[in-house]
């Protein structure tokens, strides 16, 4: 027996020190997979179910290896939760001398030489912003490590947190006066430093593709790389392998420039001036898309003579602030910085206006004000996959979602990962007992006039039935969702929450501490929630989660397919939305004691080929048509709730 499966015994060290643990031969047979991946430096997939306990099934063989490795998450939340509440007592119990580090993107923590720019100039900010700025300074006296994050009293989404953090753009590196007191060059120290990082995906992308040099490269000194929620990784690979810019980067440099002439360089007026014309002409740039927020074919759309007219003159006043710059370099170290920002976002741009280019999806998106381009590669295999291959690494890529049916190969093709191992271990959870699948008869299509009025009736029947219970109604668009909850305010006095209405984590606080409320929710409801017990007692879904068909990077990757002969709704459609059912379905049965019914609203289901594809992903719960048996069992979980004499 290895040191690594001794731990997961009944008699382990686990079963002595972690209260409540109980040995899962899954999560050991997944454990000494990641351990002989760790040794003889492979590769590993694996598929979790829920109930596996796959954190620990990597994290122990961790702890227990030599050597450097990162553990990658898919979101900051979990990222947090990983590093704040499963490693400690692993490691204290498995390998108390091991240093562990968190490590996250730049943006989450305070950058004190533009907090001090901020006080300089803060007559240009808004009494919003002067009142935040505040609160920042006193915070900033007490803090350890300047993650943002631990500033509860403002809003995630403070207007203040740009002007005292930084980005890729602004960073001075090494030039700032305040770089031997940085936070964010502290923390990578200290992950350089580390035998073990927690970071997300979104951060090690952009370490991998050197989007966040300055501090020296953190994956390639790694040993092993394990990957958390890897279902995510391909559209993530994408976004950093591409390149983007936004009229919101190019204002900020344009605003900073203004305040530099302000206070430090006075006698540059052509500066003030240049800086004007650029927000000048990128309102304009604005005002040739549509009012509403939307993505779009830039492709397509970049064919419109006044498209075309708005991107040169935007082109030409980045030019003309460039030379500006230029002819100021030495005067200033922000200066110098900017010069550089100037020179990089107009290659970007006109690269961005050569949509001539094979192999990528040109797209844009914008929101009230702003608007982004995105150069986005159809594939990452060849460039992710050669990683792989050169590296003299481990890697693992574990989530409950990877494989369609027992069939890995839509997601390893996807990341170019040709010499894995692979392995789909089954939830230990009673799926049959514990949870029942309704798809209820006689529901119009979903995309008929009837289908809203339906789906709203479905939900308050549950609702009738589920009086102790909480209720989620997962959408697949923002546009449903708005519709029933308008609908469902005047059906029910239950508590409603609709996603939007404040933040991720105070919605579910709320829905938790209701105990019967009802959430309404889009994507990012689908996967990464973790709600046990009598709070969810159901799960409604309104139909099954294919992509936009209006989604650009879709659209490309559907023509690409074509081109290569190969069936796209086979390919890329259908694996997608059944890996995201997955996910939607997974939010049910978190426990070994949790109950309920999962109801998915989508005759599809039942009356296209494809259905049996997406049921026989599903957990073996009990199915049937009829949502009277559904409502039954609701019912006989009340019954259960209820108490005796």
């Amino acid at each position: 027996m290895s040191k690594v499966t001794s731990q997961f015994q009944a008699d382990g060290v686990l079963a002595r020190t972690l209260t409540g643990f109980r040995a899962r031969p899954s999560q050991t047979t997944m454990a000494e997979a990641v351990e002989r991946a760790l040794a003889q430096k492979s590769q590993l997939v694996v598929e979790a179910e829920t109930g596996t306990g796959k954190t620990f099934a990597y994290l122990v063989p961790v702890l227990l290896s030599g050597g450097k490795a990162i553990v990658s998450t898919g979101t900051k939340a979990l990222q947090e939760q990983l590093f704040h509440r499963d490693l400690p007592a692993l490691r204290d119990a498995l390998a108390p001398r091991k240093m562990v580090a968190l490590l996250k993107g730049r943006a989450n923590y305070l950058c004190l030489h533009r907090m001090n720019q901020a006080v300089a100039h803060s007559g240009e900010l808004s009494k919003e912003q002067q009142s935040q700025l505040v609160e920042v300074r006193k915070w900033a006296q007490r803090t350890d490590d300047g993650d943002v994050g631990a500033l509860n009293i403002l809003q995630e989404d403070a207007a203040i947190l740009p002007q005292v953090t930084s980005t890729v753009d602004n960073c001075l590196g090494r030039d700032c006066p305040d770089y031997d007191a940085c936070y964010l060059v502290k923390a990578r120290k200290k992950a350089m430093d580390a035998d073990l990082v927690v970071v997300n995906h979104h951060l090690f992308f952009a370490d991998m593709a050197l989007k966040d040099v300055g501090f020296g490269e953190l994956v390639p000194q790694a040993d092993a790389v394990i990957f958390d929620e890897a279902h995510q990784l391909p559209d993530i690979a994408s976004q950093y392998f591409g390149e983007a810019v936004s009229s919101r980067q190019l204002q900020e440099l344009a605003h900073e420039l203004k305040v530099l002439y302000l206070t430090e360089l006075k006698d540059l007026r052509q500066l003030d001036k240049a800086a004007d014309k650029l927000l000048g002409s990128l309102k304009d740039w604005r005002l040739v898309f549509p009012t509403d927020p939307m993505r779009g074919n830039w492709r397509d759309f970049s064919k419109q003579p006044a498209v075309q007219l708005a991107a040169n003159v935007v082109a030409e006043h980045l030019e003309f602030l460039r030379e500006v710059c230029k002819s100021a370099l030495g005067r200033h170290q922000d200066l110098d910085n900017a010069y550089e920002r100037c020179v990089q976002f107009l290659h970007k741009w006109q690269q961005l206006q050569d949509v001539s280019r094979t192999g990528f999806s040109f797209w844009f998106e914008t929101t009230v004000r702003q608007v982004t381009l995105h150069q986005t590669p159809l594939s990452v295999a060849d460039k992710f996959g050669g990683y792989l291959q050169r590296s003299d690494m481990a890697w693992v890529f574990t989530s409950a979602t990877l494989a369609v049916g027992e069939d890995f190969s839509h997601f390893t093709e996807q990341l170019g990962i040709e010499q894995a191992e692979s392995l789909c271990l089954p939830s230990p959870f009673n799926f049959n007992e514990q949870a029942l699948l309704c798809l209820p008869r006689y529901l119009p299509q979903p995309h008929e006039r009837e289908m809203p009025s339906a789906l709203l009736e479905v939900v308050c029947e549950v609702l009738e039935h589920n009086e102790t219970g909480g209720t989620f109604v997962l959408f697949t668009s923002h546009r449903m969702l708005q519709m029933i909850a308008k609908l469902l305010v005047t059906r029910t006095d239950r508590p409603l929450l609709v996603q939007g209405s404040t933040s991720k984590r105070d919605l579910l606080d709320q829905f938790i501490a209701a105990g019967n409320g009802i959430l309404l929710g889009t994507s990012s409801f689908w996967e990464g929630v973790d709600v046990r017990g009598d709070a969810l007692r159901c799960v409604i879904i309104d139909k099954l989660p294919f992509a936009s068909p209006d989604d650009p990077l879709l659209q490309a990757r559907v023509e690409d397919c074509r081109l290569r002969g190969i069936d796209p709704f086979a390919q890329v459609q259908l694996p997608q939305a059944v890996i995201a059912l997955k996910q939607g379905a997974g939010r049910l049965i978190r426990d070994a004691d949790d109950r309920g019914v999962l109801i998915v609203c989508d005759q599809r289901l039942v009356t296209k080929p494809y259905g049996g594809i997406f049921l026989t992903s599903l957990p073996a719960m009990r199915r049937t048509r009829s949502l009277d048996v559904a409502l039954e069992f609701l019912d006989s979980l009340e019954r259960t709730q209820e108490p005796t004499e």
